[in-house]
């Protein structure tokens, strides 16, 4: 899967992507992702990307031309038609559903927002804008970062096993996960459920199946409406 990322500051995310499973699917040519410098895109000496907005206002807005050109150059080097992401806190929320339909994709192009918002005219080339959450960040490099995990990890050999992933919370029935208990068995007198030391993988699964909907009852009951 290639993944490429529009943004001023993508020293931000290098790192990010350099560790853990992100970095090993990368090594093994699993995933492709890619940093690109927003102002790369600019021809005028100071290489600006923003303006003030038209009808006044406080801030500044991410001008329309270096995105443009961000975007019609990256498509124009890739084999198969990418998906145009903006990350947006006016955007549909982003969803574990959202990152499995988004994992099917070949290529993404992610932009990463800045500043007072982007000059809406970019939103013709844009298929989705996407939000991580009801706030407000300075830009959209981590919600950039999110989503390029959360996706990544859908995609088959970036997780080693795929029993991880569908154990996940939200993958299925967007339930929570079932609570996780490792080795000692008993700590400072907090012991685990006995039913997961007797090996009886059926019985352990209903266990689990129960659990999680009384985690989600506790933490998301808005879940269960659904």
């Amino acid at each position: 899967m290639r993944i490429e990322i529009v943004t001023i500051f993508p020293e931000m995310l290098r790192g990010f992507f350099e560790l853990g499973v992100i970095a090993q699917a990368r090594a093994e040519k699993i995933l492709d992702i890619r940093l690109h410098n927003l102002r790369d895109f600019t021809f005028d000496k100071h290489r600006q990307v923003d303006d003030r907005p038209y009808g006044g206002g406080p801030g500044m807005v991410l001008k329309p031309e270096p995105i443009f050109r961000a975007i019609e150059s990256i498509k124009s080097k890739l084999d198969a038609a990418p998906k145009v992401l903006l990350m947006s806190a006016q955007g549909k929320l982003f969803t574990q559903s959202v990152a499995k339909q988004l994992a099917q994709e070949k290529a993404l192009i992610i932009l990463s927002g800045r500043y007072e918002g982007i000059d809406e005219r970019v939103l013709t080339l844009v298929d989705d804008e996407l939000s991580i959450g009801d706030y407000v960040l300075s830009g959209g490099e981590l919600p950039a970062a999110v989503i390029t995990e959360a996706v990544a990890r859908l995609v088959p050999g970036v997780v080693g096993k795929i029993e991880s992933v569908e154990h996940d919370s939200f993958y299925r029935d967007d339930l929570l996960g079932a609570p996780q208990y490792t080795r000692p068995p008993e700590f400072r007198g907090l012991t685990v459920p006995e039913i997961l030391l007797t090996g009886n993988h059926e019985q352990i699964e209903k266990w689990r199946e129960r659990a999680a909907l009384e985690k989600t009852l506790k933490n998301r009951p808005d879940l269960l409406k659904k």
